[in-house]
């Protein structure tokens, strides 16, 4: 069997090469296909922040507190059908939030570093068209359906996908008084176990953040659908071994220019830096 060289492209028949504009058969997929999907940019205001004992103490003491960073640690998806609205489904998101705070406390110049939990929940109503067969796989476990519906039929759900970008930390304040109560909704073992404790219910200050996210909802189903093929992805160029010199790897860093002599700004940006502050006092 002759190899194939990096760099080439295999041939087909008479010797003619094939090119990437040439469809050379249609084949047959299975592919999640996207039925419907939406888009949102929610900024959340008030979000209460729950911390362990450890954390709470911190607050406790705290005469101040200044967001720094949030970040997604999971979320829970779950789809279930609108009545009288065939081929629709609500998308139920709730995502857990990871928010890190520096606290000042009175007479200390020095803040500590605590984090805590913020939980928000979001609803979103998509098409998701209609099917009425199951798919099983080899490669996959043994899952059990749900038992009928009171109406004596089995739902087909559609899957929904959530994609999340990374958090914009916007602000936080300090509340004295009481820690806000825990949702009723049983918090996910991995949550609990991402900040090592459970979470405090006793306290004398509470803290809210105010965040920024983007998210993108879709609903998917599995499909067999025919597209045209070209050929197989064959590597078009050969992996070269890494150098263990680390002399060698630094020679091959581009002078980092924007160091040492900041661009100017455009117009555009500039004007963008134009506003009023709005601040009292």
């Amino acid at each position: 069997m002759p190899d194939v060289s990096y760099g080439t492209v295999p041939r087909q028949s008479g010797n003619e090469p094939l090119t990437e504009n040439k469809c050379t058969d249609a084949v047959c997929i299975n592919a999640s296909r996207i039925y419907d999907s939406c888009g949102s940019k929610d900024c959340l205001s008030n979000l209460a922040v729950y911390f362990t004992p450890c954390s709470q103490s911190v607050i406790n003491n705290a005469s101040s507190v200044k967001i720094c960073k949030a970040s997604v640690i999971t979320a829970d998806v779950s789809v279930e059908s609108i009545a009288f609205h065939r081929g629709c489904y609500a998308v139920d998101v709730t995502f857990y939030f990871d928010i890190s705070l520096e606290a000042y406390t009175c007479g200390s110049t020095i803040p500590s570093r605590v984090n805590g939990l913020a939980i928000y929940g979001k609803r979103s109503v998509l098409y998701g068209s209609e099917s009425n067969s199951k798919s099983f796989s080899s490669d996959s476990c043994v899952v059990c359906s749900q038992p009928v519906t009171s109406c004596g039929c089995t739902e087909f759900l559609p899957n929904a996908t959530v994609q999340i970008s990374e958090p914009m930390a916007l602000s936080a304040r300090l509340i004295k008084g009481s820690v806000p109560q825990l949702p009723c909704a049983p918090i996910p073992e991995c949550v609990i176990t991402y900040f090592g404790d459970d979470f405090a219910v006793t306290g004398d200050a509470s803290v809210s953040a105010t965040i920024g996210i983007f998210t993108i909802t879709q609903l998917e189903r599995n499909v067999q659908i025919m597209i045209p093929s070209y050929d197989f992805c064959i590597p078009r160029k050969e992996c070269k071994p890494e150098s263990d010199d680390p002399c060698e790897v630094f020679s091959r860093v581009d002078f980092p220019n924007e160091s040492f002599f900041p661009p100017n700004a455009r117009p555009e940006e500039r004007e963008k830096c134009n506003f009023e502050c709005g601040c009292n006092g």
